[in-house]
């Protein structure tokens, strides 16, 4: 279990909060997924988002969710690199579908093999990126995330990283 405290200043989309979660990490899961998982709930940062239940040990369920108040599906988040046919599963159940990978080239090229019902949004974090700030992680995390522009900067762990965001 490990802890985010997290401001948040997305200037792109005018979200400013103070977030704190308390996020599983699965044995099976990497420190790279781990930190893009975080990094998706904070760049998607809305009412009704949350982190799946089942985590990353259940297949059926993405990385993260977004719910109306009625409980209809309003986002499905995946992190990764989902299969072509995990898309097409998700799109026909929400209307909104995006993935968050290091990997946009090859998903987007697995997608045009097989396209989806419903293209999804493509969110491409840079690999180095992620690894940098996945070596600074901790049980408890105090993280000042700022997004502008397009790249999001992370301070943590006493350093600053910053990483471009390419949308596809």
């Amino acid at each position: 279990m490990r802890r985010f405290d997290l401001a948040l200043a997305d200037a792109d989309r005018g979200v400013y909060e103070q977030l704190s979660w308390r996020v599983a990490q699965h044995p099976s899961e990497s420190d790279r997924y781990l930190v893009a998982r975080v990094l998706a709930r904070a760049l998607e940062h809305a009412e009704g988002l949350e982190f799946s239940k089942g985590g990353v040990s259940d297949g059926d369920e993405p990385a993260l969710v977004r719910r109306d108040l009625r409980g209809d599906l309003q986002a499905w988040i995946e992190v990764g690199a989902p299969s072509a046919e995990r898309l097409h599963r998700a799109s026909k159940a929400c209307p909104r579908v995006v993935v968050y990978t290091w990997t946009a080239d090859r998903i987007a090229e697995a997608l045009a093999e097989r396209p989806p019902f419903r293209a999804p949004e493509l969110v491409e974090l840079p690999v180095e990126f992620l690894d940098a700030l996945a070596g600074t992680l901790d049980r408890n995390n105090a993280w000042e995330l700022s997004v502008s522009g397009g790249v999001v900067y992370v301070a943590a762990g006493g350093a600053t990283f910053e990483g471009a965001v390419r949308r596809l």
